[in-house]
């Protein structure tokens, strides 16, 4: 049964959720806080059980920030696994659909419903169905993970989010996984190259609107349109290139390892108010966008609070089409710890 439209950022391009025809949608843990974005409204309705579960796209992280921020699980799947008819594009390359959920098993029926070829989106790619089920309680013993580590991880990230994904790693550890620090600072240009290639996608879609209506945009989400129209056609080829080069660099590293760890966000959640809204896009989006980019399959999960009492992210990576594997994963780390049982007071 569906319960009802949640609130999202304008045109999902950003991820305050700070609406500027509907309000601000508020994080549950602190409503001096943003729940993040864009699908700010559908991770407020899971964490504070208003649903069971929602839905939610990502084109640079706007299924995985709100969950990060909120503390619930947030499911971006392959390029292609999730239709997108019906759901009006922010970016025809980078867009992705998926479901916000409690726990992770959820996330997993979700998907196995979500999930599937569609005929009539040209998007959708023709694939084997997948099990994302039966293979959730499947051990970690002997799995080899990569945790991102290098100045792209470090240098804008909050030590205690740091520590968390730290600690996370050795919840695997202890499971039997095997852990090796690899050095991800090349994401930084996949963070880049997605960044530019939204803001372009979207003034494309919305081009007609911006020439009779521009007056019907929020100021950032009209910053940030403009901006995109701006670019030359150099730059965004250049863009695609360099998702084509990050695309291969990221298959290279996950032959070798079954899944990578990393923040979903480098800070939790910020208060809504003084702060501008395309730097916290950028901020918030780092962790997220590189897997827009290249269209892999990436969770997002509760792995800790903060001093203040706000949520922490966990974002777990793996190959093309290997839901399954993040799943997994996400399951077994999950019920190692308590993290997803926390619910905020309000």
């Amino acid at each position: 049964m569906i319960n009802g439209k949640t609130n999202t950022h304008e045109i999902a391009l950003g991820v305050t959720n700070n609406n500027p025809h509907f309000g601000a949608c508020k994080n549950p843990w602190d409503i001096k806080r943003t729940p993040g974005g864009s699908s700010g409204g559908s991770a407020v309705a899971v964490a504070t059980g208003m649903s069971l579960a929602a839905l939610g796209t990502d084109t640079g992280g706007s299924i995985r920030i709100p969950a990060s921020l909120c503390g619930v699980v947030g499911l971006k799947p392959t390029y292609g696994r999730v239709s997108l008819r019906g759901i009006l594009p922010l970016s025809w390359n980078l867009d992705h659909a998926g479901p916000i959920t409690k726990k992770v098993e959820d996330a997993a029926l979700m998907l196995q419903v979500m999930g599937g070829y569609d005929e009539e989106d040209p998007t959708s790619i023709k694939t084997l169905p997948g099990d994302y089920i039966s293979h959730l309680k499947d051990k970690m013993k002997d799995r080899k993970i990569a945790l991102g580590i290098g100045n792209f991880i470090e240098e804008k990230t909050d030590p205690e989010v740091l520590d968390a994904v730290r600690q996370a790693a050795k919840v695997f550890e202890e499971q039997g996984a095997i852990i090796e620090e690899v050095n991800v600072d090349f994401l930084l240009e996949a963070a880049l190259a997605n960044a530019l290639m939204t803001t372009a996608d979207a003034a494309a879609f919305h081009r007609e609107r911006m020439r009779e209506h521009i007056d019907w945009f929020g100021a950032d989400v009209r910053q940030r349109l403009e901006m995109g129209a701006g670019y030359t056609s150099s730059e965004y080829i250049l863009a695609r290139r360099k998702q084509v080069e990050i695309k291969r660099r990221c298959e290279a590293l996950l032959d070798q390892y079954d899944i990578l760890l990393l923040p979903t966000t480098p800070i939790t959640a910020p208060l809504i108010e003084g702060e501008d809204a395309i730097e916290r896009a950028r901020l918030l989006t780092r962790f997220t966008s590189p897997f827009n980019l290249t269209g892999l399959p990436a969770l997002s999960l509760p792995c800790g609070f903060s001093k203040e009492n706000l949520p922490i992210g966990l974002q777990i990576v793996s190959r093309a089409w290997n839901e399954s594997g993040v799943l997994r994963a996400g399951f077994n780390y999950q019920q190692a710890t308590t993290w997803h049982t926390m619910k905020p007071s309000i």
